[in-house]
Order: structure tokens, then sequence, then C-alpha cells
């Protein structure tokens, strides 16, 4: 008999269907609103902000985000790419001295067919890396498995994040 895993949460994302509809750009309201842990953000620096991927492709997968709206790099000013880039490089002290990953894929997906969740508003997505942690699960049974909640990824990176 085939042992069967449940991955319930993945529903909610699957049902969201276009993640920029609804009450509007996810990334626009949510560091608008007075919760930050309830909306996974862990950073906030003076032109953008860092959230953690609520469906992430591996534990600590996060995403530098700027609070202006844009959907490509091109009209956001020198000093929002700058604190862009400074906040990942953030991003990756405190991963490393959190989780201590072995490498890391980074990215910027602009556009849909690019391969963007969210198209409208441009986003780095960090996702740390481990040896071994790719293994039969996604290539055989499209299946991801997470080794830790993502409540307890979340006070592990905020609590280095709050030293910055």
């Amino acid at each position: 008999m085939p042992t069967q895993l449940w991955a319930p949460w993945r529903m909610r994302y699957i049902k969201a269907g276009d993640k920029s509809e609804g009450e509007g750009c996810i990334f626009c309201f949510k560091p608008q609103a007075d919760k930050d842990k309830e909306n996974l953000i862990l950073y906030r620096s003076s032109h953008n902000f860092v959230i953690m991927n609520l469906y992430p492709y591996n534990n600590g997968h996060l995403m530098v985000v700027p609070y202006q709206h844009a959907a490509d790099l091109q009209p956001l000013p020198e000093e929002t790419l700058l604190d862009f880039m400074q906040t990942t490089q953030k991003c990756l002290t405190v991963l490393h001295q959190t989780m201590k990953p072995d490498g890391y894929n980074m990215g910027i997906n602009l556009g849909r067919v690019a391969g963007a969740g969210i198209d409208d508003h441009v986003h780095m997505h960090i996702v740390p890396r481990w040896n071994g942690d790719t293994n039969f699960m996604p290539v055989i049974a499209d299946i991801k498995v997470m080794p830790e909640y993502i409540s307890e990824t979340y006070n592990l990176l905020k609590n280095e994040f709050m030293k910055l």
C-alpha cells in the first residue's frame, strides 16, 4: 500500500488563481497593514521590504520587494534599486547566519511568460539550497517535502533581521 503525503496548504494557492486580483496587489497592501508576522514580513528598509514566500520552493524562501508598484526595474529610481540590492545582500547574510545553506537560487521573473506568479510588481526571489535537498519526491511524485513549519522559519529569521 503506497504512503500518502498530504499538503493541504497547497490548495489555498491553487484556488487563489490570479494572485494579483481580489484585494489588489498583495505587495502593495500587505506592507501597509500593521500585521508583519501574519503577513510574513521580516524586514523593512527605506524603499523595500522582505517577505517570506507563503508557497516556498524551500525553507527560507524570501522575496525582496520595492514599496513602489512597478512591473519591472526600469521605472524604479536609483535609490530604490540600490536599496533593493543592499536588502538582498542583508537577506543572504541572515540566511547564511541562521540556516547555513550551501548555495542559493536567486532571480527576478519579469512577466507571466517568464514564470512570475505576481507579474505586476517586481520582486527578487532568494531560495536557500542545501546539498541533497533535491530528492526523488519532486521528480517522481511532484511533491516537495518541507522539513520545517513556515512559522518556525519566520521566528528564526525575524530574530536575525532584528539585529540589522
